[in-house]
């Protein structure tokens, strides 16, 4: 008994794929009578045609990948407290240099040392410039 035609009453009645929609063996013959979409509905409602659960497996989700202009970088400390330190001291010796208290080679030379980190702050430079830095 082909019952294709019911199945495609069914699953446009029960918005439900073909797959899904399962005919009692027992309650054929009520079934291929059906015509009607709320004959249909009924034999849903007395339990003569039954649907299945969604076959399928979960679905993975994507690890969403960051362009490179949205990677945020940690800023380089070390780089930073460099620069701020060199800053401060250069605009010293500068100060010093128009004040007339240390010559051009000498400030020339001092300038050479800050770059090199031979200072670990201001009042170590001072510290250095009074002793004689050389």
């Amino acid at each position: 008994m082909n019952l294709g035609k019911k199945k495609a009453l069914a699953t446009r009645t029960l918005k439900v794929g073909k797959e899904r929609i399962v005919f009692l063996q027992s309650r054929l013959d009520e079934i291929k009578e059906a015509i009607t979409k709320q004959d249909i509905k009924d034999l849903l409602a007395e339990g003569a045609i039954m649907i299945k659960e969604v076959k399928g497996r979960k679905k993975v989700k994507k690890k969403k990948s960051r362009s490179t202009g949205n990677i945020r970088k940690k800023p380089n400390k070390r780089k930073q407290e460099y620069v701020i330190m060199t800053r401060k001291l250069r605009k010293h010796v500068a100060e010093l240099k128009k004040q007339g208290k240390i010559n051009a080679e000498d400030a020339k030379e001092i300038r050479k040392k800050i770059r090199n980190k031979a200072f670990r702050g201001k009042a170590h430079l001072k510290e250095q410039i009074g002793r004689g830095f050389k």
